[in-house]
């Protein structure tokens, strides 16, 4: 392991990274899942169109599987939503735009951050940054959610999902950081302060729900994405200290299973 967590975690969005990538999502494809099942997100969309289409920015936008989960529970043709896809990560934003379909349609693409999106940018109808903020160092996080803040158009929608700090993806990131000197994923509480520090006042809902596998390859291929962290294999987790104390709670007779508690958190 070299690097701080924000350069790790942008250095696993690459094409070398990508078995990484396909191994963390056998298990988290079930976030976007749970998402895409806890609103309406067609109404919600619709509801922001300005002259027939929603100008959409897509914060951090990964590898696509949020537009995707949208798109496999049924989201409508209509309205056409057109989306500027915003990750420092290139191969980030050529796998987002793979995945697009109509009604999505990919416009711009902002190769940074979200602190230093051009404010000429915007405005946006709908701005979401969905399991995308964990990385942001955190003298960056109140300048990246203003900067997101801004950029949504006056009665557009702003939404952010973001695992709590009881959830498995912040509790295995402290367990690994009590032996390895790496900065904190920022939680989803650290994104509501910053938020209401902004003069937003944000509505939230918590997802709870479990995944988890019998297959240790599936596992651990999970777990080294959960922490940026390929050089550990699962059994090296498991030896002991915080980490494998961790790992000794998640693990029963049927495999492991982590448990996650997510905010969804709208404002506008």
């Amino acid at each position: 392991m070299t690097g701080d967590t924000a350069d790790r975690s942008l250095a696993h969005w690459s094409e070398a990274g990508r078995t990484g990538m396909e191994a963390f999502y056998a298990l988290a494809t079930e976030d976007y899942r749970q998402l895409a099942a806890a609103a309406d997100w067609p109404a919600r969309l619709a509801g922001r169109a300005t002259g027939g289409r929603v100008r959409l920015l897509d914060v951090a936008c990964g590898s696509g599987k949020w537009p995707a989960a949208l798109l496999r529970s049924g989201l409508p043709a209509e309205p056409r939503i057109e989306v500027d896809l915003l990750d420092p990560s290139a191969f980030s934003i050529a796998e987002a735009r793979s995945v697009l379909a109509a009604p999505f349609v990919a416009a711009a693409e902002h190769e940074v951050g979200i602190e230093d999106l051009d404010p000429a940018a915007g405005p946006y109808d709908v701005a979401w940054a969905v399991h995308a903020l964990y990385a942001l160092p955190p003298d960056r996080l109140g300048a990246g959610l203003a900067r997101m803040a801004a950029a949504v158009r006056p009665g557009g929608l702003g939404m952010v999902a973001q695992a709590t700090a009881a959830s498995h993806y912040l509790r295995v990131y402290e367990a690994y950081r009590a032996d390895h000197e790496a900065t904190p994923f920022t939680s989803a509480d650290q994104v509501l302060a910053g938020l209401r520090e902004l003069g937003a006042d944000p509505e939230v809902r918590l997802l709870r729900y479990r995944t988890g596998s019998a297959d240790r390859a599936v596992v651990g291929g999970f777990l080294q994405r959960c922490l940026f962290d390929d050089t550990l294999p699962l059994a090296a987790m498991e030896a002991g200290g915080p980490l494998g104390d961790y790992l000794a709670g998640c693990r029963g007779p049927a495999g492991y299973s982590f448990d996650h508690e997510v905010a969804l958190i709208t404002w506008g």
